[in-house]
């Protein structure tokens, strides 16, 4: 059974070890906040963090998260890095339909999380594998650059 941190609290999953992490999270823990795009890592819509570093969670197995933290869209808010880009998101209404959002901030946050102060060019890079289907990609740019600017990421 594989065992990991989930959002701060230890947990051991009764799911086979090559069980996409996207459907562990979903189905198995409840955590609906991570969104099922494409199913090949191409959209970003599913991305997580595991120890810190963005992944897609549909294409990582549950195994790749043994001993592990791994942290999604409903923990995120609790980091001063995530409060200042969700803070950010709301301030710059970056949302339309919203349902890339959830990766889009991780994806943001994990970004400031190791540059605090990006550039366009280092925010574009970051962001690239997200896709935004309302096509949001200058406020997102924006409210990257504004939760930034807070002082909150450094």
């Amino acid at each position: 059974m594989p065992k990991f941190e989930l959002n701060g609290r230890p947990v051991d999953m009764d799911v086979a070890p090559d069980m996409p992490l996207l459907w562990a999270l979903r189905d198995v823990a409840g955590l609906t906040g991570t969104k099922f795009g494409c199913g090949l890592a191409l959209c970003g819509a599913c991305t997580v963090h595991l120890d810190g570093t963005p992944v897609r969670a549909c294409q990582t197995p549950v195994s790749a998260a043994v001993g592990k933290r791994v942290t999604t869209i409903e923990a995120i808010g609790a980091t001063p890095v995530g409060q200042a880009v969700q803070k950010a998101w709301i301030a710059e209404s970056v949302v339309q339909c919203g349902y890339c959002q959830s990766g889009q901030i991780m994806s943001a946050c994990a970004l400031l999380s190791q540059v605090p102060k990006p550039t366009d060019a280092q925010i574009d890079a970051a962001m690239s594998g997200n896709i935004c289907r309302c096509g949001t990609y200058s406020r997102i740019r924006i409210a990257i650059h504004r939760a930034a600017s807070t002082g909150s990421v450094s």
